[in-house]
């Protein structure tokens, strides 16, 4: 029981946080490789935890004096093609900027004030919580093969003879 804990902790531990507004006052720069296994929600829509991702999280001002970060994500993961339901590869290739404001500007905010997204600023923002919900927004909601690309076509079987959905119940039928 001793060792679960501290094994907890020092995972606890390894998760970068950040005080987001003097990370972005500052222009400071951060970036990382990160397994799959470390995203628990992620990993819920992959189809095989294995493999990494990198990021690059730089923070900065722009013209208004608005505090943003600018995240970069590369990396391959697995998904499940909802045609064949077999494994696909699937490129993560993100590039977006966040600006960072406070509850009350957030709340003035309507849905298409902004052309970039605004998060709430924090002062203990978990890096790894952010880059998990930007992936799992960039993801496609039904990911599929291009067409004719899967290993399994519609229509059919696996020996690729066409299905016959009713070709059991007309056998039973005949006898």
């Amino acid at each position: 029981m001793g060792r679960r804990k501290i094994y907890h902790a020092r995972l606890m531990y390894a998760r970068p946080f950040i005080d987001s507004l003097d990370f972005a006052r500052n222009g400071r720069e951060i970036s990382d490789e990160v397994q799959f296994a470390e995203m628990p929600r992620l990993l819920d829509i992959l189809e095989n935890p294995q493999g990494s991702f990198s990021y690059t999280m730089q923070g900065g001002k722009d013209n208004q004096g608005t505090s943003f970060l600018d995240i970069r994500v590369n990396g391959q993961c697995s998904l499940r093609c909802q045609r064949c339901l077999n494994k696909m590869s699937y490129p993560l290739r993100l590039d977006t900027r966040l600006f960072l404001r406070d509850q009350a500007s957030l709340d003035a905010l309507g849905d298409d004030d902004e052309e970039f997204d605004s998060i709430l600023a924090d002062k203990q923002l978990n890096v790894l919580d952010l880059l998990e919900e930007e992936i799992l927004l960039s993801l496609p909601i039904a990911p599929k093969h291009e067409l004719g690309a899967c290993q399994v076509t519609v229509g059919e079987n696996a020996h690729g003879q066409e299905k016959k959905p009713f070709a059991a119940l007309a056998k039973m039928k005949r006898n």
